[in-house]
């Protein structure tokens, strides 16, 4: 039975043309317009969300039970998420932590949907709360940053990541109740999970064509049956051996390339049956910040 290889050339197109995809791919993601209601993070996980890495498990699912808590005993519910990131990049770390909090819909779809997000940026030093609108009369905004300099700002400036997070989040929850949204009630049923994707991304689009013109290019190669492999490359991988080092290469260049300029990384940790907010997302820009 005689064998038939992919010719050199069309070995060296074939790699030229995964690496095309990939940087192809790379620069429509990057070039996709800023939105002030979509997140740039991933979907959530949980209610705490650490893309840098900083908190340990134990911290991670006592703060989760904490605000768990939080929303099933509270009427209206209130949903309090932390999203801890390495860098927000070149944006601002307001404008980079309202998108986060919209674009993840904290908050119930209620008209009264009381929600907060506590969002830090370890490597920029840098942390803002946002206040949905109907959350401002019991946070309003010098509470906020009082309390932040109070609790966050002296042990952040320790090391203490996660004891910043949580005593900071206790006198949020403190606020709250206090200011009588706090009412014990029956627990909610969880609203609908996460949204699901709405279409096919542009990486997407290019991964796909990049299969089809390589299983095209492997049909058009075994027509041509009993040709010898004189183009000194030895060896038997032929087109067989290629196709999935060019769908691998294609693959991995896509996944790489999504969410470069928000600096995250890392698991954010989260329960497998978190079904995600309550699709609210009802932030108009209040809250407080700072560094430490």
């Amino acid at each position: 039975m005689t064998k038939t290889y992919l010719p050199v050339k069309l070995r060296i197109l074939l790699a030229i043309l995964a690496i095309c995809f990939v940087s192809l791919s790379t620069r429509a993601q990057d070039a996709q317009p800023w939105s002030q209601n979509t997140s740039p993070l991933p979907a959530s996980t949980g209610f705490v969300n650490d893309y840098a890495g900083v908190l340990d498990e134990a911290t991670k699912q006592q703060l989760e039970a904490k605000l768990k808590n939080l929303k099933e005993t509270t009427n209206p519910s209130v949903e309090i998420a932390v999203a801890v990131v390495k860098t927000t990049g070149d944006r601002q770390i307001f404008e980079y932590s309202l998108a986060v909090a919209r674009g993840w819909k904290i908050g119930t779809k209620d008209d009264d949907n009381p929600s907060a997000l506590l969002f830090v940026a370890i490597d920029d030093r840098k942390y803002f709360t946002q206040v949905s609108k109907d959350l401002e009369d019991e946070l309003p905004d010098g509470v906020v940053g009082s309390l932040q300099r109070q609790f966050l700002v002296p042990e952040f400036r320790r090391g203490n990541y996660g004891k910043g997070i949580a005593d900071t989040l206790d006198a949020y929850i403190a606020a709250v109740q206090n200011n009588g949204s706090g009412t014990a009630a029956v627990p909610e049923q969880p609203t609908a999970g996460r949204q699901k994707p709405t279409g096919l991304s542009l990486s997407g689009v290019f991964c796909c064509g990049g299969i089809i013109l390589v299983i095209l290019l492997l049909i058009f190669n075994r027509s041509k049956k009993g040709r010898d492999d004189d183009d000194g490359w030895g060896g038997g991988g032929g087109a067989a051996s290629a196709l999935p080092w060019v769908i691998g290469s294609i693959l991995a260049g896509s996944g790489s390339s999504s969410g470069s300029s928000g600096g995250w990384g890392g698991s954010s940790g989260g329960g497998s049956d978190w079904g995600g907010f309550g699709g609210g997302g009802d932030f108009g820009g209040g809250g407080g910040g700072g560094d430490w």
